[in-house]
């Protein structure tokens, strides 16, 4: 072997990686130690974008296509190796090659809860989970950041990286966006659309990074706050519920009587009659007639009351404790008095 061919066995003359793996996202070119020769062939395949490296710094960046590495079409390294214009002698430099393809299904999760400032509930802790797609748009914020000088950085790798990191970008984008705690717990694909112009920007210029789609598929509170969120639904609801006993009333009359609600009905029109004939009274010094009324005692319970409302005793104890019906509380238990149930039926 002659010195040109032992120099030629020792010098670079084409650079490329053909990846057959789907959990790459970066790979940095084995060199061995070797020069790269000056109009070497660098081969960039889809999906993959290289990227040069010279003692710390970050060089020329390549597409996908097939380059030849001269002076005159590297011109950071050029400027990097203070080389002159034509400078034909080999050159040493890393070369890291870049997957750019979309990477799909990423979990993500907070492993402890969050605190966020809630408008209606003050701070409330926060855990919630879901899952993101996405792809390297800047090899060297990338590389700097997130991978390293590692030769072969792996998609197991980045979601251990990246966990904490997303799950950082999400509460601060939940914070900025001022998203209150009931709409992030229902509405969690519109949420995921709402908040990807704001993540986004913080992930691309941290990372390198764009994410295509942020899925939540499920947020938790702590009880307290379900239990006011729980609270809170209920009474919108309650908020109609003197409507809802007065149609009930209005379909008993219809239906002649029968049932739950022509039973409230007949409470209601036989208490206000009575209460009528009672204070006007009849002239003439004729008797007063006697008028039925149901048989009812003094104080009743919510079942009761809600018996003869026609609604649920939990629709029931829910106006009690809003104060729309009057009631006392005896130790942990509600009483209706006969008259607050008739007043608030003949409303």
């Amino acid at each position: 072997m002659g010195i040109m061919d032992f120099i030629k066995g020792e010098l670079l003359e084409i650079i490329e990686w053909t990846d057959d793996s789907r959990d790459t996202l970066s790979w940095r070119f084995p060199d061995e130690d070797k020069a790269i020769k000056n109009g070497a062939q660098l081969i960039v395949r889809e999906s993959q974008m290289a990227q040069f490296v010279y003692l710390g710094e970050f060089g020329d960046t390549f597409g996908p296509g097939k380059h030849t590495l001269a002076t005159d079409n590297i011109p950071v390294l050029t400027r990097l190796k203070s080389w002159p214009y034509g400078f034909d002698s080999p050159f040493k430099a890393d070369v890291y090659f870049v997957v750019t393809r979309l990477f799909t299904g990423n979990k993500w999760g907070t492993s402890n809860p969050v605190m966020l400032r809630d408008a209606d509930f003050g701070v409330v802790r926060l855990r919630a989970f879901g899952t993101y797609d996405f792809r390297i748009t800047e090899p060297r914020t990338f590389l700097r950041e997130v991978a390293g000088s590692d030769h072969n950085f792996r998609l197991d790798e980045f979601s251990d990286t990246m966990r904490s990191r997303i799950v950082s970008i999400f509460s601060d984008a939940v914070a900025s966006a001022k998203v209150p705690v009931l709409d992030i717990a229902s509405r969690y694909t519109e949420l995921g659309d709402a908040l990807l112009p704001v993540i986004n920007p913080a992930v691309s210029a941290k990372y390198g990074l764009e994410i295509t789609s942020f899925i939540i598929e499920n947020v938790s509170v702590p009880p307290e706050v379900e239990a006011a969120i729980d609270k809170r639904s209920s009474m919108s609801a309650i908020g109609n519920l003197n409507d809802f006993v007065k149609y009930q009333m209005a379909l008993g009359f219809q239906e002649g009587g029968g049932g739950a609600a022509g039973t409230a009905a007949e409470l209601a029109v036989g208490f206000g009659l009575a209460q009528q004939m009672m204070q006007q009274g009849f002239a003439g010094g004729q008797a007063s007639p006697t008028v039925a009324t149901p048989a009812m005692p003094e104080l009743l319970s919510p079942a009761d009351a809600a018996t003869a409302l026609g609604v649920s005793e939990a629709d029931v104890l829910a106006v009690l404790e809003s104060g729309e019906l009057k009631g006392k509380k005896i130790g942990s238990s509600w009483r209706v008095s006969r008259a607050a149930l008739t007043s608030y039926m003949t409303e």
